[in-house]
């Protein structure tokens, strides 16, 4: 069997059911060349990584990147191009979505060498959007908007997760890459250090036959976050940007405790503290599970390890926060800039900290 000259990643969490539809779909849209499917499954429950291999074991040009205690399409799409070594990748979704057929009129065009990277967009002559609701297509169009704009390179369609590059091309965007959230494409092409030269072939996109949609409300605050990291990565971490945030929500959160205790129901004030600040404490930290840290969720048992790991990193937080602040108010006499001082601190010794004891990734 001659090496591959072209391998496409299918990101995948449960997909078992498409699995094998998918490789027969790719089979005959690419007849007379020679490819692999690179599954790269982030340890579905419903068993997408043994459905894979045991395909594998009858078609060699199917194999699987088993990921553990790690999630995200756009980490999984960039290990999966680094597990192989073939001179043209594609990504597609496992979900059937992606119209196969269009594969081989992609590869040609790559093949041209006048193009580092051919889209497969909905929004080109040609292509269409198949049976969404006019509220997400206005969703799309106008993150599209966005994108452009960051972007600044002429693509119909940068929403799309369906490509094929050469991986020089991909090579050259690698060092610079967010791999946050979602859409793969916005990120390759903000990350290139030149402008790349671009092709699209349209599709239209179609619905989900099998399984659950993987895209829910929380899809839109991974777009920002790509979006902001793009901008000022480079500057500030956006997870820390994103932790902080949640931390001026817990300040909120711990005043409307404060005051509804204390002042409401009479509660002695070292009462109302004491509550408020457990659940401004248990606000950040469930805050955080959801947004900052998606990708590592805790679930489960380990959701109530996390809650305890993050209340002590944040006592120790605080006692940071209320040592500098005294030590530089004795020293200095400016109480405004002290507990400025002090809250940053804190801000910085959580984020550091609970990254390590309540978020760490397994190993």
């Amino acid at each position: 069997m001659p090496p591959a000259r072209l391998a496409i990643i299918v990101p995948a969490f449960n997909e078992r059911e498409n699995v094998p539809q998918l490789v027969e779909a790719v089979g005959r849209a690419l007849q007379d060349v020679p490819w692999e499917l690179v599954f790269v499954d982030d340890d579905s429950p419903d068993g997408t990584a043994d459905e894979v291999r045991a395909i594998a074991q009858r078609d060699a040009r199917v194999r699987v990147v088993h990921r553990y205690g790690r999630r995200g399409l756009a980490s999984a799409c960039v290990e999966g191009i680094l597990a192989t070594s073939a001179p043209y990748v594609a990504i597609m979704d496992a979900d059937l979505q992606h119209d196969e057929t269009i594969l081989r009129a992609m590869f040609d065009r790559l093949s041209m060498d006048d193009v580092d990277l051919v889209v497969g967009s909905r929004y080109a002559q040609g292509g269409g959007m198949g049976e969404w609701s006019e509220r997400r297509q206005r969703a799309s169009r106008l993150a599209t908007r966005l994108a452009l704009r960051l972007t600044r390179t002429p693509i119909s369609d940068p929403m799309s997760g369906f490509m094929m590059m050469r991986r020089d091309a991909f090579m050259r965007s690698l060092p610079s890459l967010s791999s946050v959230g979602f859409k793969i494409l916005l990120d390759i092409a903000a990350s290139a250090p030149t402008p790349l030269r671009i092709a699209e072939v349209p599709y239209v996109f179609r619905e989900r036959q099998r399984g659950e949609s993987k895209l829910d409300s929380l899809v839109l605050w991974e777009y920002a976050q790509l979006l902001l990291d793009k901008m000022i990565g480079r500057y500030v971490p956006i997870r820390f940007l994103s932790f902080a945030l949640v931390g001026g929500i817990g300040v909120f959160v711990h005043f409307a405790v404060l005051t509804l205790a204390f002042k409401l129901l009479a509660q002695s004030f070292a009462t109302a503290q004491t509550g408020a600040t457990i659940v401004a404490i248990s606000s950040n930290f469930f805050l955080n599970n959801i947004f900052t840290y998606r990708d590592q969720r805790l679930r489960g048992w380990d959701l109530a390890k996390g809650w305890l790991s993050f209340n002590l990193v944040c006592a120790f937080g605080a006692a940071a926060n209320i040592g500098v602040a005294d030590w530089l108010f004795t020293h200095r006499g400016y109480w405004a800039l002290s507990a400025l001082a002090g809250i940053v601190v804190s801000v910085v010794w959580n984020y550091v900290m609970s990254g390590f004891f309540t978020w760490r990734k397994k190993r």
